[in-house]
């Protein structure tokens, strides 16, 4: 009996002891840290040291690494917070967090009862730049010369926590001695213990945004052989500076964007995906297509079964079309649509490098947001006609009457489900403002009983409907996209002549329209099994020989023909004409290379590039010629110290054979990467009366293998000293005295006015 007793006197015990426990963890306060600090300031490394040592159960939630430990989202950040504190555990959120739009939605974990602190790294920013440049393996892979201009970026856009947000403690740290300290405070926190509240650390309330990396970058000190990195990272900074609009685009998952965007979350994520700024590349350079959420609006289409739609499309044929990118738009800020369609594909993991939306008049991406598309699809009616409101309304009039012409041309009517694919005439200010070379109509099936084709709300049919007309689109955009050969060239509008590669890697690209753009690569993927003879003809370095079909010739993209097409009609181009003869047409370069940049167009059919021209072409030549002389004294009378070339690229971009007439100065923001330079400055650049003179002796033109004449080294036009980039060579040749070479000052060449002592000034 006495044994019983203690027995069950000892189980009384026990007894007491877990409820007790449970008590005590029913007391348990946990909180949540905000870490706010750009890339570099050490947010992992307080983290870990705090999970190491804190004495309450703490978790560390990371959207690098939420993901299976791959980047993630933050809604995925938002939900592994909230299941820690249902466990009793204290998180410490580590993610930039550097607005307060960012931090909002952290603060509403866990409701009132739960404290809000914030620990903000405010280091010197020339501390987190070398940081970030040094380091390899980060999570977020944010490290080397890339890292540069995403730290500056984050550091000019900052906004430090105020209590008034919902904090209840925030801790600032402007050195490793405050870092230090806090972290011992936070390794004592017992799991009852409680921090005092208030600001703590904050050594100037009011202190201006530190500045950010141009005025010390060159100063950053570089591991081993990373010289060339702080050169990328400088030129990343210039790209990074000079667009700092926020483009309001909201990405599917916020860790991988699309170069030169600010995603809904870039700006708060450690793992940016940035291409360092390389001679023509550019990561944004890329074939894109943006669309509206069809029937959703006035076909008023249930926006549930609409965005499952969405997603389920995008899964399907994201996979379909390379690199492109699919961009979902809508003009309201409280979308709908949008959040639904974000949401569900961060569920399903869409690639947000892929897949994105963005809040915009889709009319106005590039000009308006940044955003640079070649493709969009409008929501149209029936009769494929002007009117009605919205997104159909919207893209006619912003595209003028050339769209309508154009859509005509295609097609007089659309059924439901279906899709056309329009070329956009380059007389369209969509296509020179905006660099749009193709418009999509699609129909969507209609539940708006004021509206045609009234479905009577017969949801089967209307997702059958809804589903076909997205696969009508992204079937479209696919057939577009194979057109650019599969590369990732971008929009055939954005480029001007000798636009043969686009600067700004992972930069904001413009698309510069009318003109000549990249050099046309549109068979490469299926050259290599082609004969060499064939091979060659289609790089126009040679004829085809009589066994391999003398009669085949160079295919063009749409856009590509559109010097063809103001040389053939230059009535309907007037607005950027400005001589028409029989012979020839003369237009401005739209974006010149030089302070003058002309060129002059040949009038004739079945002369697309200067492996064309034969000897009874000699007198067009010599008219071409006569004509580019007439208006380079034209501009020598307007400015004396000007110089002149007149010449052919030996592999032009886009069809019709076309004079360039250049002055010497090349003094034009539009010069901006090595191609640009060499085209005009080497053997790819052929002097008017060397292919006078050629043509005239050997009855054509010989071309040789031009391959590799465009990576050329940079050298100076005049003393032809060797520069590293185009900005120490535009700093250089502003100020070059030196006489142009010999060979250019023979046979007519170059063209100025001599100075008293004959030379060229």
């Amino acid at each position: 009996m006495e044994a019983m007793e203690i027995d069950r006197e000892s189980m009384s015990q026990n007894h007491i002891t877990e409820g007790e426990e449970e008590e005590e963890r029913g007391k348990l306060n946990p909180i949540v840290v905000l870490l706010v600090g750009a890339p570099g300031s050490g947010k992992s490394t307080f983290c870990d040291h705090v999970m190491r040592n804190c004495p309450r159960p703490c978790a560390r939630i990371c959207q690098d690494t939420i993901n299976n430990g791959k980047a993630g989202t933050k809604i995925q950040c938002l939900t592994s917070a909230g299941s820690a504190l249902k466990d009793g555990k204290s998180v410490f959120i580590d993610r930039c967090n550097l607005d307060r739009e960012q931090r909002a939605d952290f603060l509403k974990l866990g409701g009132p009862q739960v404290e809000k602190h914030a620990v903000v790294l405010d280091l010197p920013a020339k501390l987190c730049i070398s940081r970030s440049v040094k380091r390899s393996g980060h999570e977020g892979n944010l490290q080397g010369g890339k890292a540069a201009a995403v730290v500056n970026r984050m550091l000019q856009k900052k906004e430090l926590p105020k209590l008034g947000e919902g904090f209840t403690r925030i801790t600032f740290c402007q050195d490793e001695k405050d870092v230090q300290e806090t972290i011992i405070t936070y390794n004592a926190l017992g799991p009852l213990d409680s921090l005092s509240s208030g600001c703590f650390g904050q050594k100037n309330a009011n202190a201006k945004k530190q500045l950010g990396i141009m005025k010390f970058l060159k100063k950053v000190d570089s591991p081993g052989d990373a010289r060339s990195e702080a050169n990328v990272s400088q030129k990343c900074v210039r790209n990074e500076v000079s667009k700092e609009k926020d483009h309001r685009i909201e990405g599917t998952q916020n860790c991988s964007v699309p170069s030169g965007h600010a995603c809904e979350d870039v700006k708060d994520c450690d793992k940016v995906e940035m291409t360092s700024v390389a001679d023509g590349n550019a990561s944004d350079n890329i074939p894109t297509l943006a669309f509206p959420s069809f029937s959703t609006a006035d076909f008023q289409f249930n926006l549930e079964k609409a965005s499952d739609i969405i997603v389920e499309k995008v899964e399907e044929y994201i996979s379909k079309i390379g690199k492109a990118r699919l961009v979902l738009v809508d003009l309201s800020h409280g979308s709908k649509i949008l959040s639904l369609v974000r949401t569900k594909a961060a569920k399903k993991y869409v690639d947000s490098n892929k897949f994105f939306t963005v809040v915009g008049d889709i009319t106005r991406l590039h000009s308006g947001e940044g955003l640079n598309c070649n493709v969009i699809a409008n929501a149209a009616n029936w009769r494929l006609k002007p009117g009605g409101g919205g997104v159909n309304a919207a893209i006619f009039s912003a595209a003028g009457p050339a769209l309508e012409s154009a859509t005509m041309e295609r097609a007089g009517s659309l059924k439901p489900g279906k899709a056309v694919v329009v070329p956009l005439p380059p007389t369209s200010p969509l296509f020179t403002r905006e660099g749009i070379t193709h418009v999509i109509h699609v129909l969507g099936p209609n539940m708006n009983p004021q509206r045609p084709n009234f479905l009577n709300n017969d949801y089967v049919q209307g997702c059958k409907v809804l589903r076909e007309a997205y696969s009508s689109l992204f079937e479209g955009f696919a057939s577009i996209v194979r057109s650019y050969g599969g590369s990732s060239k971008g929009s055939s509008g954005r480029s001007v002549e000798n636009e043969i590669s686009p600067t700004n890697g992972g930069q904001k690209v413009k698309r510069e329209a009318v003109y000549e753009s990249d050099v046309n690569k549109k068979y490469k993927g299926f050259q290599k099994d082609l004969k060499p003879s064939v091979r060659n003809y289609l790089n126009g370095k040679e004829d085809l020989d009589k066994e391999d079909g003398g009669g085949m010739t160079k295919a063009w993209g749409s856009w590509a023909r559109a010097l063809y097409n103001i040389a053939m009609h230059p009535d309907k181009h007037k607005n950027v004409v400005i001589e028409i003869l029989d012979d020839v047409v003369v237009l401005n370069d739209l974006y010149p290379k030089a302070q003058r940049h002309l060129l002059v167009l040949a009038r004739g059919e079945g002369l697309d590039r200067l492996a064309d021209v034969r000897r009874e072409h000699l007198s067009l030549l010599k008219t071409m010629h006569a004509v580019g002389l007439k208006w380079t004294e034209k501009f020598l009378d307007e400015n004396k110290s000007l110089a002149f070339r007149l010449g052919y690229h030996s592999v032009p971009s886009m069809r019709q054979l076309h004079l360039h007439v250049i002055s010497q100065d090349f003094n034009s923001q539009h010069l901006k990467n090595k191609k640009h330079w060499n085209s005009f400055n080497t053997p790819f650049f052929w002097d008017s009366v060397d292919v006078i003179q050629e043509v005239s002796d050997h009855g054509r033109v010989v071309l040789k293998n031009e391959d590799d004449i465009l990576s050329m080294e940079l050298r100076c036009h005049r003393c032809r000293s060797a520069h590293p980039n185009i900005p120490r060579l535009r700093s250089h040749i502003s100020s070059c005295q030196a006489s142009f070479p010999a060979g250019l000052l023979q046979n007519g060449r170059l063209v100025f006015i001599p100075s008293e002592d004959g030379t060229s000034k």
